[in-house]
């Protein structure tokens, strides 16, 4: 049996979503524009940004993991034999990555940071009098039409995208950062970060997004919680200026632990055939350019919580070196850069995106890359983060690790023309911040120099 949420006035405004037992067929949902306040859940991190700023502004300082991070606060080298790795905290990544060749056998052609699906049979009768997209799915049907038909002859073309266009699509969660979210209570900000792991994967394509849906679980719903984190993913939405379409509610009893739930999210997004970043057109030469992340971002919290455990410090303990805990820290939102990297888009001159999440540099540069070539990271180019340093020294972990497991301080990377590098980086204006990080170079993989 299904149940409405529309008691609860507001929640029903964030998402449109159903109550049902696991077993039961999900609804068809009525499209939500996102209308969040802009920067509602800004106060909680004002520290957060400070030190960001503080960060950006020591652009000088030696920051290579190599001479920086040899040895920790109490004087024991990062590669000693009990350093901690991503594998002992559970998280075997060349695991993962088997899994995906073996599934790329089953389905040829997945493996990128989104999947693309031609439109050219959803979009071009040029003599209807309006233009619908069905999206048939397991789970049911959902439907993105215009606002207002279109008289016969205007074809799809016009609006910008239609017979000539891609629909790219990607879906992810949040992982076990919510186990952070669950012991310091901040639930409002979780909701960003499940947006910014779909979102930020399909813009690589170059994809702007269309619309977003949500799936919640839970033992046991608790509306006032489920608000929070839904006021999040509206947020979310209105950062990458696409739309909330609705979303899955499942309260499955004796599933998860009480106040526990989980989440995954789904976001598609659109960009014309001649316009796909596909990195084909790289070559030795081009320049890598580094958008800053708020910290560790949405990957690598298994690692985290078990660095966490063996430090003897608590999320409420200040993170060392900066004026925020290390609670806050760590649930910094991460940041969604469809925006700032669709405007990188229209100036032209963008070949490759790498959005740096599991994997860190080493498995996610090369992903863009034509066979042969690889990439020169320039070690000093960017200050990392304070909570980088934490996390290695108080886990002496090695930088290897480091460098497959986090971002570093560098969330998403360009692969641009030298010219569209110069301007790139001298058109800020204060709006981002992006730092040339390194080079394409013959020879695959990821080089440090």
């Amino acid at each position: 049996m299904t149940s409405s949420l529309r008691a609860n006035t507001e929640l029903s405004q964030c998402f449109a979503s159903s109550v049902r037992p696991y077993d039961q067929k999900a609804y068809v949902t009525q499209q939500y524009p996102c209308k969040g306040t802009k920067n509602c859940f800004s106060k909680r991190f004002s520290l957060l940004r400070m030190a960001a700023g503080k960060v950006a502004a020591r652009r000088t300082r030696n920051t290579s993991l190599i001479s920086s991070m040899s040895k920790n606060n109490y004087g024991e080298s990062a590669d000693m034999a009990d350093s901690l790795t991503y594998k002992d905290a559970g998280v075997d990544i060349d695991a993962g990555s088997e899994l995906v060749k073996r599934i790329a056998k089953m389905a040829p052609g997945i493996g990128g940071f989104g999947g693309l699906f031609p439109l050219v049979s959803l979009a071009c009768n040029h003599h209807i009098g309006s233009v619908r997209m069905i999206i048939e799915a397991s789970m049911g049907v959902l439907m993105v039409e215009l606002s207002r038909p279109l008289r016969p002859g205007y074809g799809a073309k016009k609006l910008g995208w239609g017979c000539d266009s891609y629909l790219v699509a990607g879906t992810d969660g949040v992982g076990t950062k919510l186990k952070l979210a669950f012991e310091t209570g901040i639930h409002e900000t979780i909701g960003i970060d499940l947006v910014a792991m779909s979102v930020n994967d399909i813009v690589t394509s170059g994809a702007k997004p269309l619309f977003f849906l949500d799936y919640f679980a839970t033992s046991h719903l608790d509306v006032d919680l489920a608000e929070k984190v839904i006021k999040g993913i509206v947020d979310g939405c209105q950062q990458s200026d696409c739309v909330l379409l609705g979303g899955e509610t499942a309260e499955m009893p004796d599933f998860y632990a009480d106040g526990e739930y989980d989440l995954s999210g789904f976001a598609v997004g659109v960009v014309k055939k001649d316009s796909v970043i596909d990195g084909k057109n790289i070559v030795p030469g081009d320049v890598l350019i580094g958008l800053l992340s708020s910290g560790v971002h949405s990957n690598g919290f298994s690692l985290v919580r078990r660095v966490l455990s063996r430090s003897g410090l608590s999320l409420k303990d200040q993170l060392p070196g900066e004026a925020i805990t290390l609670g806050e820290a760590l649930m910094a939102p991460t940041v969604i850069y469809v925006k700032q990297v669709l405007d990188f888009i229209s100036k032209g001159g963008v070949k490759g995106i790498a959005h740096i999440t599991g994997g860190g540099f080493t498995d996610n540069i090369p992903r863009v890359f034509p066979k042969g070539l690889g990439a020169v990271i320039y070690k000093d180019s960017w200050e990392v983060p304070s909570v980088f340093k934490w996390i290695q020294e108080a886990g002496q972990i090695e930088d290897a690790e480091m460098r497959r497991t986090f971002n570093m301080g560098i969330g998403m990377v360009l692969v641009v023309s030298p010219e569209a590098s110069l301007r790139i980086l001298g058109d800020g204006n204060g709006a981002y911040t992006a730092y040339k990080i390194g080079e394409v170079a013959v020879g695959e993989g990821v080089r440090y120099g």
